[in-house]
């Protein structure tokens, strides 16, 4: 089992290898958004790389987002009211001390306990195929959905959040490595759906996500992300999309330092953060990892 030092090298070892593609594009690395996918990652793995400062994670299916995110809530909620009790603590213990010392100065501020909550909210990613009838869970638990493929599926997500005051964050997933089993809508209707989907007053689309074949070599996997970035290009200077049009989702553990070289500006590594773990099967072929 990977220890949470491992972990952390495993993590900055990522983020590392970001930052040296985003440098080989003439790009930093706080401009490419890592997304870890926590598919085969346990609890106090997800804990930990939060404790790290990560804030964002990923999920390709749509009840272990629920569960992880629900499990994390809880943790969080925990932990900031115990941080509160440790704060109160140690300003008691100081005003205490402070007063018994004549003419002692206050201290400029309180110390803050070491195990303090992460102050930036954790945000969550739907990364798999999503069917419209768990649409609703998803908008209710995500802060971006990368796998609206089809209009239908955007009208769903247009019903179901016409009561929220913020539109959805959406990305359109696009099969731009032609198998004809991978989800995305094909590169020719690609831009008549980002078309049909920015008239939805409650869906916002974000960009593009696309994947390469399954079992190709990073550099084989080159050209589907060259095409996708020339279709994003496309899309984002045809008039049809707003300036939110920005994300450029590419890239997995096995191919991510390729498509940064090629325009990404958001990755999801999962399996070279969590290790490979026991959950991956000839179901999951299709997921990102």
């Amino acid at each position: 089992m990977m220890t949470l030092a491992s972990l952390q090298a495993r993590y900055e070892s990522v983020k590392n290898r970001i930052g040296e593609a985003a440098a080989r594009s003439g790009r930093g690395a706080d401009q490419i958004m890592l997304v870890a996918v926590t598919k085969t990652a346990e609890p106090d793995q997800i804990r930990e790389l939060i404790q790290l400062g990560h804030v964002d994670f990923g999920e390709n299916r749509v009840q272990q987002l629920l569960q992880r995110a629900a499990i994390i809530d809880e943790w969080l909620a925990r932990h900031r009211t115990m941080s509160s009790v440790a704060w109160n603590r140690a300003g008691d213990s100081l005003m205490e001390h402070g007063a018994s010392r004549k003419g002692a100065g206050a201290p400029a501020r309180e110390p803050e306990p070491a195990d303090a909550a992460p102050k930036r909210p954790v945000r969550w990613h739907m990364i798999g195929h999503l069917q419209r009838n768990k649409v609703k869970k998803v908008v209710e638990t995500c802060r971006l959905i990368h796998s609206v493929d089809t209009l239908r599926v955007a009208e769903e997500i247009q019903a179901v959040a016409v009561r929220r005051q913020e539109p959805v964050d959406v990305l359109l997933q696009v099969n731009c490595s032609g198998e004809s089993q991978k989800f995305g809508c094909a590169i020719p209707a690609a831009l008549h759906l980002a078309e049909q989907i920015e008239t939805m007053l409650n869906v916002r689309l974000r960009g593009l996500m696309t994947m390469a074949a399954l079992g190709e070599t990073p550099e084989k996997a080159r050209y589907a992300f060259a095409r996708c970035r020339e279709l994003f290009e496309d899309i984002r200077d045809s008039g049809v999309v707003s300036p939110h049009f920005n994300i450029l989702s590419m890239g997995m553990s096995s191919d991510f330092e390729v498509a940064i070289e090629e325009g990404a500006n958001m990755v999801r590594v999962g399996s070279a953060i969590f290790g490979e773990g026991t959950q991956n099967s000839a179901a999951d072929a299709d997921d990102e990892d």
